[in-house]
C-alpha cells in the first residue's frame, strides 16, 4: 500500500529540517532550536513512519545517531556501536514499550535499571591494564574521534583506573567505560558571567560548550573550563563479567569514576514511574542539566537477546520529562479583545502536550510581533510553556511550509462591537478597541473584577458572570451589587442554595480593601503589586483620585506611563459614573495601613507551583508581612521562591542577578 502523498511530502520535509538540526547541534555545536522542539519533530517523524513503514530510509534521522566526525582528530572506529535511544514521552508510551519487551523474550517479569539522562557530550574511555590509552567522542556513533589529550585534562576522569581487589579483573587487559562529558549549571552561569564582564556574547547552554570544549585544539583551553565525565557502562571481550547494569555502576565507582548515585535498580514498572514523578520535581536541584531518565533492561544477556532495532537498542528507552517546548500547526488566527480594549492576535491550534498539559492557543502579542516573526495560518510552529507562562509561539519552521500558508491580516475594526481599532500612540505597539461599552470589554471588566486577585466574589466566575450580562442583570461592575436571590433564581443556573451563596458572597465584599478595589477597577498598567503600593502610599481611594502626576511618580515603581494611565481613567466620565454607582449601592474601599512585619523592605518573586498554599496566597501572605510581591526578577528582587514543575527564565535571572532561592518551607518558615 502506498503511502498518501502529503505524509511523503510531510517526511522528506521533517527529515531536511531534523538534519539541518542534528548537523547544527553534533558537528557546530550550535543551536537552530531548543532540543525539546526537535525532539517533537522526530517524534512526529517516527509516528509517520511508524504508519506508514515503506517511507522508513536508511538515512532517516530516525536510523541515525549523531552528526559527521570534525576533521582536525584522528578518527577511530568504536569497539562497538555507541547507539542512541528512542524516546518515550508518557507513561502509556513507556508501558507499551514494557509490554512490547515482555513479548519478544517471553517474560512476565524483569528487572530495569534506571539513571538520570546527561544532557552532555557522550564519549568513550579506553583502559589499557588499567591505564587511559584513549579517549573517543561518538561522532557517527562508529567512528568517532580522538581526543584523548583534551579527556586527560578532565579531573574526574582517572589516568590510572583506582586499584580494587574486589574487582581487579577489570584492570587487566581492556576495559572500555562510556559516559557522558558535562558541564555544571554552576560554572556554566561563572564562565557566562565573566564574559559579560568582557562584553562577549554568552554561550547558549552547557551541552554545547561542554561538546565544543571537548574539541578544541588546544588542551589548556579545556582544562581551564572545568568539564565533568559520568560513567554509565563499561564493556569488556568476556561480557559475561558484567552480568547487570547494577553491577556496571558498582564497578565504576570503585574504580574511581562518577556514576549517578541517582541510579538504582528497579523490579516494575510502577516503580520506574514513581522514580519518574520524584525526579521530575528534584531535577532543577542537581548541579547538571536533565531532561528525563534512561531505563534499561537491568539483565545484560537479556537486554543483548533484545537486539537493536536501526540504530537503538530495543532493551533500553529515554523516558522524557513534559517538554516546555513542542511543534505543532496554527489551524487559524483570531483578535482577542482584552478589558483594557487591547485587541491581541491568539493561535489557534492542533492540540499538543506541553509541559504536562494540552495547549490549544497561544498568544501573538502583538502585530507586529506576528510580523516580524513571519507566523502564518497553517504553519508548523514552536510553542513554548514554561511554569506558569500562558504559551506563547516562539517561531515558524519556514522550511516546513508547502505554499498554502496565509499570511495574518490585523483587522481594522474590533470583531465584537465594529468599532474601528485606534493606536493612542504611534510609538504603541497594539491596537486597541475605544468603545468602553464594547461587550467584549464588559464582561471582561466585570470577570476581573470579581476575579481571585481582585475582590474575589466566591460563585462569580466566567460562566455566571456571561449569565448575568446575557439577561441583562447588570452592564458593569457595580451593578453586581444590586443583584437580588430573587433575580437569581430566576436563571436556570442557580438553585435556592447556589444563589443564596452568592447574593451572601456579593454583600461580603462591600468594603474591600484599598489594595484590592484598586486592581479591581482594572486600571492600564496596575498589577496587584502596584496596587499595594498605591494603597499603602495614598491610604485613602479619595486621595488617590486627587492625586497628580508628581505625585504619583513619588511611588516606588510608578513610572510616567503608568501615572498617565491611573490620571486618564479618573479622568473619563463613564468612570467617574461608576464610582458614583458604586457609593450609591454602599459599596466603597477601607482606609489602607501599610503593614510592618518581619518582611518589610524585602522583595520576593515565585515560581512554578507551591504544594501547600496557591501563587495569591503567598502573595497575599508576604503582602501582610510588610513585603512586597513581584511578578518578574529584577535587581530588587531578594528572594526566589522556587516551587515545583517551573521555567527556566526566572530561576536563569535570579543566577545572573545573584538572587538568593530559597523552598516553599523556607518562606513558610520566614512568614510563620
Amino acid at each position: 500500500m502506498r503511502a498518501p502523498k502529503e505524509a511523503v511530502l510531510r517526511v522528506a520535509k521533517l527529515r531536511e529540517l531534523i538534519n539541518d538540526y542534528r548537523y547544527n547541534y553534533h558537528v557546530r555545536d550550535y543551536s537552530v532550536m531548543s532540543e525539546a522542539a526537535a525532539d517533537s519533530l522526530k517524534h512526529e517523524l517516527a509516528q509517520i513512519e511508524e504508519q506508514h513503514p515503506e517511507l522508513i530510509t536508511s538515512d532517516s534521522p530516525t536510523q541515525r545517531v549523531a552528526g559527521e566526525p570534525l576533521p582536525g582528530f584522528k578518527q577511530i572506529r568504536h569497539s562497538s556501536r555507541m547507539l542512541s535511544l528512542n524516546d518515550v514521552f508518557n507513561e502509556e508510551e513507556f508501558v507499551a514499550w514494557v509490554e512490547r519487551l515482555t513479548k519478544l523474550v517471553n517474560s512476565a517479569k524483569f528487572d530495569f535499571f534506571v539513571d538520570l539522562k546527561m544532557d552532555g557530550l557522550a564519549c568513550a574511555l579506553v583502559y589499557q591494564d588499567g591505564i587511559l590509552a584513549q579517549g573517543i567522542t561518538r561522532g557517527d556513533g562508529t567512528v568517532g574521534e580522538d581526543v584523548t589529550a583534551n579527556v586527560r585534562t578532565i579531573e574526574s576522569i582517572p589516568l590510572r583506573l583506582r586499584h580494587s581487589k574486589k574487582f581487579s579483573q577489570f584492570l587487566s587487559g581492556r576495559t572500555e567505560i562510556r559516559g557522558e562529558i558535562v558541564m555544571y549549571k554552576e560554572q556554566f552561569e561563572k564562565l557566562n558571567r565573566e564574559r559579560e564582564r568582557r562584553k562577549l556574547p554568552k554561550f547558549a547552554n552547557p551541552r554545547n560548550l561542554a561538546a565544543g570544549t571537548i574539541r578544541q585544539l588546544d588542551p589548556k583551553l579545556v582544562a581551564a573550563r572545568s568539564l565533568q565525565f559520568h560513567a554509565y557502562d563499561l564493556l569488556r571481550e568476556d561480557q559475561a563479567e558484567v552480568p547487570t547494569y547494577d553491577f556496571v555502576y558498582q564497578v565504576l565507582r570503585e574504580l574511581g569514576l562518577i556514576a549517578n548515585r541517582e541510579a538504582k535498580k528497579l523490579g516494575s514498572v510502577k516503580e520506574a514511574i514513581q522514580f519518574s514523578q520524584t525526579w521530575e520535581e528534584k531535577r532543577k536541584k542537581l548541579p547538571f542539566n536533565t531532561d528525563g531518565l534512561v531505563v534499561k533492561v537491568d539483565n545484560r544477556r537479556l537486554y543483548g537477546r533484545l537486539g537493536v532495532v536501526g540504530k537503538a537498542p530495543r532493551g533500553a528507552v529515554a523516558f522524557k520529562y513534559p517538554a516546555e517546548q513542542a511543534t505543532t500547526k496554527v489551524k487559524d488566527i483570531f483578535v482577542s479583545i482584552g478589558r483594557t480594549g487591547s485587541a491581541t492576535p491568539v493561535a489557534i491550534l492542533e492540540p499538543v502536550v506541553i509541559a504536562g498539559s494540552t495547549v490549544q492557543m497561544a498568544t501573538l502579542h502583538n502585530e507586529g510581533e506576528v510580523h516580524r516573526k513571519d507566523i502564518r495560518i497553517g504553519d508548523t510552529v514552536i510553542v513554548h510553556k514554561a511554569g506558569d507562562v500562558i504559551p506563547e509561539v516562539v517561531e515558524p519552521l519556514v522550511k516546513l511550509r508547502d505554499g498554502s500558508e496565509k499570511k495574518f491580516v490585523m483587522p481594522t475594526h474590533c470583531p465584537d462591537c465594529g468599532m474601528k481599532l485606534i493606536k493612542a500612540k504611534e510609538t504603541e505597539a497594539i491596537w486597541r478597541c475605544p468603545n468602553n461599552a464594547c461587550p467584549s470589554r464588559s464582561w471582561k471588566q466585570i470577570q476581573h473584577f470579581a476575579s481571585k486577585g481582585a475582590l474575589d466574589i466566591e460563585g462569580l466566575g466566567e460562566k455566571n458572570v456571561v449569565a448575568l450580562i446575557e439577561t441583562g442583570l447588570i452592564k458593569d461592575p457595580a451593578d453586581i451589587f444590586t443583584v437580588k436571590k430573587a433575580d437569581l433564581l430566576k436563571l436556570e443556573r442557580f438553585a435556592e442554595i447556589s444563589a443564596g451563596k452568592l447574593v451572601k458572597a456579593i454583600s461580603q465584599k462591600k468594603q474591600p480593601s484599598l489594595d484590592r478595589f484598586i486592581f479591581a477597577l482594572g486600571i492600564r498598567h496596575i498589577g496587584e503589586q502596584t496596587a499595594v503600593d498605591l494603597a499603602n502610599h495614598f491610604h485613602t481611594f479619595e486621595r488617590l483620585k486627587i492625586a497628580t502626576i508628581d505625585e504619583l511618580n513619588q511611588v516606588e515603581g510608578i513610572g510616567g506611563i503608568v501615572a498617565e494611565s491611573i490620571i486618564e481613567w479618573f479622568s473619563q466620565p463613564l468612570h467617574k459614573k461608576l464610582l458614583d454607582k458604586f457609593k450609591k449601592h454602599g459599596v466603597w474601599p477601607k482606609t489602607a495601613h501599610p503593614p510592618e512585619g518581619p518582611l518589610t523592605g524585602k522583595n520576593f518573586v515565585v515560581t512554578g507551583s507551591l504544594e501547600l498554599m496557591s501563587r495569591e496566597e503567598a502573595a497575599e501572605r508576604i503582602r501582610a508581612r510588610g513585603g512586597r510581591f513581584q511578578t518578574s526578577v529584577s535587581q530588587e528582587t531578594d528572594f526566589l521562591v522556587v516551587g515545583g514543575n517551573v521555567g527556566e527564565n526566572k530561576l536563569k535571572k535570579a543566577r545572573e542577578l545573584g538572587t538568593k532561592q530559597i523552598s516553599e518551607a523556607s518562606l513558610l518558615k520566614m512568614i510563620s
